[in-house]
């Protein structure tokens, strides 16, 4: 079997840091209760040779060498990885490269500070400048950059996932990796492509590790993707899987439930309130790991060019 390049395990390692990883493991085994049961007899027998001319608080408090470590010799990280990989301490402590540490802020302050901030944008390159500089996020300090959004938006239909994966991370845009490429091929199959489709996400930064954005990140970013609609303003609105479905719907109803019925979605817009048409599908990300889902995906999607048509 050939060797893993060193890249990619340079991009495994990193994933572990993201994840929380810190300690390695040594592949040989350690009896942890023999080396306790060894330091405690150190320790009784050391009690034993203290002079009994020394005083109590010299035998409790004086400062003594530390004593040696029980975690096994751990194997040297290659140097590659050394100088690419930040400790986890580093990682957690430390600001991105060129940007000013976050303010953490208590969640109820947060999420009014984020209604208040999108209330201001004034169109999508303001909404855009202001989730750049917007401090109320921790997946903020974690992602590589902010993924706003692609395609037109202008377009009669908008498809909103729930958030970046890792290929999104780094370029900047929704829906690029594997599962970008899927919702092409579904958006093609309807006679769609990124100039005829507005195409973001609710969370418009990476959780580490693609985990899933926890309630209070969600709600923190909700008013900036309901914005996000209100500006673009489209016909159609296609919520591409449960979560975004559920965040943007105001429902607790599974995905299952939900897809491929019509339901209506109150679009707030200048001249007051308007209703547009949204549907649940699944996400692409499901599909891939559920090819028989794509039946009904199909279904959805025929749903929605119809839709298109009669709008």
């Amino acid at each position: 079997m050939s060797p893993t390049p060193l890249a990619d395990l340079a991009d495994i390692l990193a994933f572990y840091v993201e994840a929380g990883v810190d300690v390695t493991v040594g592949e040989a085994p350690v009896d942890r209760f023999a080396e306790s049961a060894a330091e405690q007899a150190k320790g009784r027998a050391g009690a034993r040779s203290t002079p009994e001319t020394a005083t109590p608080a010299s035998r409790i408090g004086a400062p003594g060498p530390d004593p040696s470590p029980l975690v096994p010799n751990r194997p040297a990280a290659p140097t590659a990885f050394r100088q690419s990989v930040p400790s986890r301490a580093n990682a957690l402590s430390a600001p991105p490269a060129g940007a000013s540490a976050l303010v953490t802020q208590p969640p109820d302050e947060a999420v009014m500070s984020a209604r208040e901030a999108a209330r201001n944008a004034e169109s999508l390159d303001a909404l855009r400048a202001i989730l750049d500089g917007f401090e109320g996020c921790a997946l903020k300090r974690t992602a590589s950059r902010l993924v706003f959004a692609d395609g037109n938006p202008k377009a009669k239909v908008m498809f909103v996932g729930e958030a970046p994966g890792r290929d999104e991370d780094q370029q900047g845009l929704p829906f690029v990796g594997r599962s970008g490429r899927l919702l092409d091929l579904m958006m093609a199959a309807i006679g769609l492509d990124r100039t005829s489709a507005y195409i973001a996400n609710v969370i418009p930064w990476r959780p580490p590790g693609n985990r899933t954005p926890t309630p209070q990140e969600t709600a923190v970013c909700l008013p900036f993707i309901k914005r996000q609609i209100e500006l673009a303003d489209p016909d159609i609105l296609v919520c591409l899987g449960g979560p975004s479905a559920q965040a943007l719907l105001a429902t607790t109803e599974g995905i299952t439930r939900l897809r491929g019925r019509f339901m209506d979605y109150e679009n707030g817009t200048e001249s007051g309130t308007r209703t547009i048409r949204a549907i649940a599908t699944f996400h692409p990300a499901y599909l891939l790991r559920t090819p028989l889902g794509k039946r009904l995906a199909w279904r959805d999607m025929l749903a929605v060019e119809a839709a298109l048509k009669g709008a």
